[in-house]
Formats: structure tokens, sequence, C-alpha cells
């Protein structure tokens, strides 16, 4: 029970990154691309930023999805009310 109760609606379980707001797990993705890009660190380092950065885009994602999917309901919605 507790495993459904740590799922996101898209069977994901849930992470600490999911309580980042879009601004905030976009600003940690630029610092690690900026450190990918700077180069100078070890093969591990480099794969653990790696990894943090693909968390941190999938956050970022989930937040754009929401939003077109709440803009996409507000438009058919006026739609819907124009038709009306």
């Amino acid at each position: 029970m507790a495993d459904q109760e740590n799922q996101q609606e898209s069977g994901q379980p849930r992470t600490a990154d999911d309580a980042l707001g879009y601004e905030h797990a976009r600003d940690a993705l630029l610092e690690v691309v900026r450190q990918l890009e700077t180069g100078g660190t070890s093969l591990e380092e480099s794969l653990a930023l790696w990894e943090r950065g693909e968390q941190l885009a999938k956050v970022c994602q989930r937040w754009l999805d929401g939003a077109r999917a709440r803009l996409d309901a507000a438009l058919a919605a006026e739609e819907a009310a124009d038709q009306g």
C-alpha cells in the first residue's frame, strides 16, 4: 500500500526532486551543464552529474507537460463556452 502512495500518476516512484519547482530544477540543471562543460571532473563525477542532469530534465519536462495540459484544458473550455 505504501508503494502505491509513493507512485505518481505516471507510475513512476516519487523522488525528492519531484518537490522542486520548475525554476529551481531548471537552475540546478543549468549548473550541472556548466560543470560538465567546464570539465576537470573524473569519469565517475561526470557520470554522476549526467545522471543528476537527466533527473532534473525529467522534473522540468513534467512541469512543462503539466503547464501544457492546463493550457490545453483552458483553451478547450473557452472554445466550448464560445460554441455553447
